[in-house]
Formats: structure tokens, sequence, C-alpha cells
């Protein structure tokens, strides 16, 4: 029997509070220390028996004893230790539900005015507000087995909007039902909880007088008391008073947000502000203007890269509230569609407002494409978020592009690359949006072309060569056009393998008349066609040189007489220049002798009058009246 027992477990092994209580321990020792053989043990054993079902801490707890009656005493008095403790919390309990009761009590008076201010009944109907009850009654059935559809209609969960004044307004959730009144119906309960708060609940109490008198009668109740905050989601439960089981109405609302027009100017969670700005793409400056903003506060204004959130740029202002002009200078590096203006009140969690300027041109995000030579690797990193089809495509000479096999990417934020590309002038990456498209091509300007084709001529000969930057493997097709087709027939494919810095000669033989190359990478993924033409010979060499030879010719016989010609009309114009020289001399020449001749005349005459003219004396000396004559001669000169 003393081997199949076991000792009770030890009332206090460790600091804090026993598992069980002293008295039914006690009992449990008792029993356990009855179904032992006692009687040849004596005091001291027994002692140390109970001691050591004590436990470490509940031995601490006895004084030591050796007397029957020092055991029960101080038995007696664990038992008080553990009896007063726990009187102790249900006194502390107690306190508190008495001391929330009576905050309850005093609160129920201060409210009750704004109580009946936000609740209404049918006319008719007398209802007062009620204080809720601490610790919610149990549901009790109804003796005719009404329902919630039978005594609710039509329950309807809204937001209103109470203000004290500009910028100085309230939430409410405003609830309205419709009741089918019954004599057993005192009242009806609007209950609301929402996440990490308490359960709130009012109570509209009925007049006996008025609800027997309308009993039967559908009445609308009313209750708009509850705040609430912008966007919250809130469980709404209407109950009837008493609570009938399954007469319980119960849903879920959420109140509107902050992008409600009249809750952004009038609510203060709410209020952002009013942003406007002017575009100065010349020195690339934004000029805001904030309206609107919440009084008594400062206001930031920032810019900012719109994505799944608004990442800074760094330009930021911080605008005082005692500027008389609110506005702000941004300056901005490159008018991207994401690039956007924030702002938002200087206070904790305030709301903020984004407008973004430039959010049309979308042609911003195409510019950046960077390559790698040495990985031959093409990457798009856009510099916005954009929702895009982007591929490979093949420039054609009408200017469309054509896309390349299994290079469609659809992007929404993420880089763009494409592995193995070969970088060349008509290699393009085209980007489409909605019905929007675009298309860049990164090679054109000739900096990475990897490859190229030559043609020498020599003594009628041509050689065809490829040159390539790096080392690379080609697929080369030969093909013919025919006459009038523009289909090129393919006639021979080989593959022709080149070394970097090295030419290799296509070795093409026999007739090449009408002939094209189409050449394209084969050791990378994406790459394109290049078809290369060589000069039409639809002619013979023999016959070639022989239509040369008539041409020239034919060239000499044309050159020859009009050369003769040109030269006999300049010897004709020398001749007649000459015979017109010699004749304006000749000419001069008579005029000259005929006004000499007329002259010798003229002074015979006068010698001939001086001769005849008597002369006169005067004093000694002799003079002749010669003076006529010097007049003639005089006139002879004048003409």
């Amino acid at each position: 029997m003393e081997a199949c027992q076991r000792p009770p477990r030890p009332f206090l092994e460790s600091p804090g509070e026993p598992d069980v209580l002293w008295p039914r321990w006690l009992d449990v020792f008792e029993t356990y220390v009855a179904t032992l053989d006692l009687g040849k043990l004596d005091k001291v054993m027994k002692r140390a028996l109970f001691v050591h079902n004590l436990g470490i801490e509940g031995t601490a707890l006895m004084p030591p004893a050796h007397s029957k009656e020092e055991n029960l005493t101080t038995c007696q008095s664990l038992m008080r230790s553990a009896c007063l403790l726990r009187l102790r919390k249900m006194i502390l309990f107690v306190a508190l539900l008495l001391l929330h009761c009576c905050l309850g009590l005093t609160g129920v008076a201060a409210e009750k005015s704004g109580l009946e201010k936000c609740t209404s009944c049918s006319q008719g109907l007398q209802c007062k507000p009620k204080q809720p009850f601490v610790f919610p009654r149990p549901c009790q059935n109804h003796a005719r087995g009404l329902n919630a559809t039978s005594v609710f209609h039509n329950i309807s969960p809204s937001t209103v909007m109470r203000c004290e004044g500009r910028q100085m307004c309230s939430l409410y959730l405003r609830v309205k039902t419709l009741l089918q009144l019954d004599e057993s119906v005192h009242g009806i309960s609007f209950c609301t909880t929402t996440a990490g708060m308490m359960t709130s609940c009012q109570i509209l109490s009925f007049s006996r007088a008025s609800r027997n008198r309308m009993s039967g009668l559908q009445v609308e109740v009313e209750s708009s008391c509850t705040s609430v905050s912008p966007s919250q989601d809130i469980q709404v439960t209407v109950k009837t008073v008493p609570s009938y089981c399954g007469m319980t109405w119960t849903s879920t609302y959420q109140t509107p947000g902050c992008r409600n027009d009249n809750f952004r100017k009038h609510v203060p969670e709410c209020i952002t502000g009013t942003l406007s700005y002017n575009v100065n793409p010349m020195r690339k400056e934004l000029s805001v203007n904030v309206s609107d903003m919440l009084k008594g506060h400062n206001y930031h204004v920032r810019l900012c890269r719109k994505g799944f959130i608004c990442i800074g740029t760094g330009v930021h202002t911080l605008i005082k509230k005692e500027q008389p002009i609110k506005s702000a200078i941004l300056p901005y590096s490159r008018p991207l569609p994401c690039l956007c203006i924030e702002g938002w009140s200087a206070v904790m969690d305030a709301p903020r407002v984004q407008v973004c300027p430039f959010e049309d041109r979308l042609e911003e995000l195409w510019s950046g494409i960077t390559f790698d030579p040495l990985e031959e690797t093409l990457l798009w990193d856009p510099a916005c978020s954009v929702t895009a089809l982007v591929a490979l495509c093949e420039k054609q000479a009408d200017g469309t592009c054509v896309d390349l096999p299994n290079s469609a990417r659809n992007v929404s934020r993420e880089k763009v690359i494409y592995t193995k590309v070969d970088p060349h002038d008509k290699l393009c990456m085209k980007f489409t949006t909605g019905a929007q498209s675009w298309t860049r091509c990164p090679f054109a300007s000739g900096r990475f072309q990897a490859w190229e084709v030559a043609v020498v001529r020599s003594d009628g000969h041509e050689e065809v060569k490829m040159l390539s930057q790096v080392t690379a493997t080609f697929s080369v097709k030969l093909c013919v056009k025919s006459a009038g087709s523009p289909v090129c027939e393919t006639t021979k494919t080989s593959s022709v393998h080149v070394e970097k810095h090295k030419a290799v000669d296509l070795k093409l033989e026999g007739k090449l008349c009408n002939c094209c190359l189409q050449m394209k990478r084969t050791d990378v993924k994406h790459a394109v066609t290049i078809i290369h033409c060589l000069e039409p010979c639809d002619e013979s060499p023999s016959l070639r040189s022989l239509t040369a030879d008539h041409t020239n010719w034919d060239l000499m016989l044309f050159v020859l007489p009009a050369g003769l010609c040109l030269v006999g009309v300049i010897i004709v114009t020398l001749g007649l220049h000459v015979l017109l020289t010699v004749y304006q001399r000749r000419k001069q020449k008579r005029n000259a002798v005929g006004a000499l001749k007329k002259e010798t005349a003229l002074d015979l005459s006068c010698v001939v009058s001086v001769l005849q003219t008597p002369t006169v004396l005067h004093g000694k000396v002799l003079m002749s009246d010669s003076s006529q004559c010097e007049n003639e001669k005089a006139n002879l000169l004048s003409d």
C-alpha cells in the first residue's frame, strides 16, 4: 500500500502563488497520511514528512516547531495567509468595477444632452438615450418567436459631418432603421466596433405608453452619435432591448476617405491644401502656389517620383505660416511623367496632395537605354513606373520596325535586360503603351557597329569581304531577285566564322548578276538580317567592253565636231575684231587730216589779208590790223 500511494504535489515549490488552495491541499495530504502506517514513526519523522511535502517556498513560511499543537497552528496560519491573498484580489476587482460604474454615471449627465441631439424617433414615439450595460446580458427567447427580418427593415449606415466653424468639422456614423414595433421591444441598441478599440453602444429606450400605443406599426429610429474617422472600417450591430435571440443585425461599413472634396476642405484630418503651379522650361523651374492650407500650421512642399510610394528627389521647401504669399520655387532636372509636386501640413500623419505637371510626357521614359559591348547586353532602366510592352525590332527601309521573335516583354517598373545582342544600326527597341508606340534605335549613331560588308573591285572582278570588331559567326545566304519581283530567292546558304579584326573573303563564285547577300549573326540571341545587294550585271564582260568602246567612239564623234566648230567661231570672232580695229583707226586718221587741212587754209587767208591791209604808222612803228585773224583762229579752235 505504501509503495502504491503517490505523495501530493508540493504546496509551494517556487516563489509566487500556490496552484491549489490550502484547504484542498491539506485534505489531499491528510488522505495520503491516512494511507500510511505512521504508528511506528516518532514526531520528528512525522514533522519531516509534512515539511517535505510543503515544498521549498512553503517551508520558508513555516517556523520550526516540535509539537502537534505548533504544527496545527502553523497550518492554520498558512491557510489564513492564502485566504487573505485571495480576498485582497477580490476587493481590488470590486473597487475597479465600482470606479468604472461611477465614472460612467458621471458621464451620463454630461453626455445626455449630446445624445438627445444625435438621436431621433418617429413622430409619436417617445424615446430617450439610456446608459448601456457594463456587462452585456445574455439573449433570451421571444415568446412569439420573432426574428430579425420581421423586426428590422432597411437598415442603412452612412456618414454625416457636423461643423463648428471653418476647418472645424467632425465625422459621425449615422444608422437609420425601420422597426416593426412590438410591446415586448422596449428599445433598440446601436453598437459599433472598430479595429483596436472597444465596442461602443448607444441605447434608445421607448416609453411604455408610446410603445403600447404604436405597437404593430413601423417606426423610424436614427442614431448618429458615434464619432468616426475617414476610411475607417466599422462593424455595426443593431439589437433589440431586451436582447432577444435571433433578433440581431450585423454589417461592416467603411466611411468615405479624404478624397471627398468636402472632407478635404473642412475636416482637419483631410485638409491637404490646394496646389497650383507654373512651368518655366527654359530655367527648368516649377513655381508652386499653395491655398486652403490648414490654419495655424506650416506647410511642406517637395518634388518626388511617384510609384508605389512617392520617393523624394531631394528638392524640399518649408512654407511658414507667417508668410503672406504661400509660394515656392522648385528646380527639376528632367520633365518625367512621374515627377510630382507633393504638399502636406506640418502635423503628425497629415494627408498629402500630389500634382504631376508632366504626366503626359511619356516620351521622356524611352531614353534610358544602355549597352555593354563586353557582355553584349542591352538594358533599359525606366525612370518611372510604367506599364508597357517592350520588344526588339528591325528597322526597314520604309521606316517601319518589325518585331524580332521572342523579344516582347511586359513590364511595369522593373528593368528590361536583353543578353547577347548584335549591336547593329538597324536594331531598335519598340515601346507600346495603349494605342501609342515609340521606337528608339540606340545604335543608329554607328558607335557600336560590330561588323560590316565591303566590296573590293579590281580588274573587273568583285570581292565581297566581311570585317568584324568581335569574333562572330554569321549565316550568309546568296539570293537572286527576279525581274520585277521584290522577293529574293535563296540559292546558297553557308556559315562564316570571322575572327576579331580580320577580314574574311566570302569567295563568291560564278555569275553574280542581280544577286544579294542575306547576313545574320548566329552566335547571339537577338540579331537583325542585313541584305546587301551587288551591282547589276545584265551583260557579259565582252559585250560590256564592246559597249564601252562604242560609247567612247560616239563620244569622240560628238566632241570633235563640237570642238572644231568652237575653234572656227573663235577665229571668226578674232578676225572681225581685227577688221573693226583697223577700220576705227583709219577713220580717226582721216578725221585728223581733214582738220589739219582746214586749219592750214585758215592760216593762209589770214596771211593774205595781212598783206592786203594798209599799214598804219603809229609814231615810228609799222603795225598791221590782225585782230580779225586772231578771232577767226580762236573760233576755229573752239569748233
